[in-house]
């Protein structure tokens, strides 16, 4: 869900300017919670008719994790977007509407959660795939159902012990400087606890992400492998291949959209705190936000009904422009023996009007 930066029309701004900016805060707010909503549940029909028609014991694993994923991008884009609404729509401060901080823990509990999750998700699916594609005889006989979704418990447990750790602690969550959202107490730490949560955070982020690129490279080095050793195609090596190709896909998206949040988050952390750092914070939120849009979208458009058609039309045009390049090439060759062949046929006829002329 889409964070902005400006606080609702009260009495202490200026109103013009801030019921403007206001309003197109809440109509971005609401087109990004709108699309989140939509693209996630179209998503995650896909994944649901995959799933009740797959006999495959790691494809279904798979499209386990992966229905989880879209689950929790929906449920953000609900839970987040409903409070981030009832902020704007409540047209007064923090202090007035929220004096014991309830609300703003809450909030900031669920930027934590609902950040880590997909992180911890997209590192589980990635460990997954990379165990069943390079080690498959141990995938099949030791990795159960029931032990994936131990793991997918796992991986919604922990994030939520960290969302919940600075209210166990005493260290709320506070009001950022934007007055649009809340975080952890990001500006002029008060003790070694207000440097520990947020890189606690933002730690756990990272390594999800580098656990991710070192799974998925395996796991796309091992494929290749088999094809280039096999050269030939067979239904298990085309739904890996449609795994992996959507497994890179998240992947990228996360470090694209989640990794400046967490570099910041980090350098925000270890470093003195300036007020140009901590307004930059705000824009990579709001580039993290564009995870949960864009996730479901790989598996909306990397099917394998999908990625069949792609290949099928790159084919084609490779096809096309190797036969145009073997018919250019051997056109020039033919122009080459002519030319050859003519100056051939030149040579003796000068030599006679040369001899004629002598």
């Amino acid at each position: 869900m889409l964070v902005n930066g400006s606080t609702a029309c009260g009495a202490e701004l200026s109103a013009n300017s801030t019921c403007g900016t206001s309003e197109l805060s809440v109509r971005a707010s609401v087109i990004s919670m709108s699309v989140g909503i939509l693209s996630n549940s179209l998503a995650l029909l896909i994944l649901l008719k995959s799933y009740r028609h797959v006999h495959n014991k790691t494809r279904a694993c798979f499209l386990l994790f992966a229905s989880s994923l879209v689950i929790t991008d929906l449920l953000g884009h609900l839970i987040i977007g409903g409070l981030v609404l009832f902020i704007y729509s409540s047209l007064k401060m923090w202090d007035v509407f929220d004096p014991k901080g309830v609300l703003c823990s809450v909030f900031g509990a669920c930027m934590v959660f609902f950040g880590l999750s997909p992180l911890f998700l997209g590192s589980l699916m990635a460990v997954e795939r990379c165990i069943g594609v390079t080690r498959p005889l141990f995938h099949s006989t030791a990795v159960a159902a029931h032990h994936m979704k131990r793991l997918l418990g796992l991986s919604w447990l922990l994030p939520a012990l960290v969302a919940v750790l600075p209210v166990l602690l005493r260290r709320p969550y506070s009001v950022q400087s934007s007055r649009s959202w809340c975080f952890f107490h990001m500006e002029q730490p008060q003790d070694w606890l207000d440097v520990l949560l947020p890189l606690l955070f933002s730690s756990l982020g990272l390594l999800a992400l580098l656990l991710s690129i070192m799974c998925n490279t395996l796991t796309s080095c091992a494929l290749l492998y088999s094809r280039l050793r096999r050269r030939r195609r067979s239904r298990s090596t085309s739904y890996h291949l449609e795994m992996i190709c959507q497994l890179l896909a998240i992947m990228l998206v996360s470090c694209v959209c989640w990794g400046p949040l967490l570099v910041c988050v980090t350098t925000l952390s270890i470093t003195s705190r300036q007020k140009t750092e901590i307004h930059s914070l705000l824009t990579a939120v709001r580039m993290a936000t564009w995870n949960q849009i864009l996730d479901p979208w790989v598996y909306i458009l990397l099917r394998k009904a999908v990625l069949r058609k792609l290949f099928m039309f790159v084919h084609s045009v490779w096809t096309v422009r190797t036969s145009e390049l073997q018919l250019w090439q051997s056109s020039g060759q033919r122009s080459s023996v002519d030319t050859s062949r003519s100056g051939h046929t030149a040579a003796p006829l000068n030599d006679t009007v040369i001899k004629t002329i002598s």
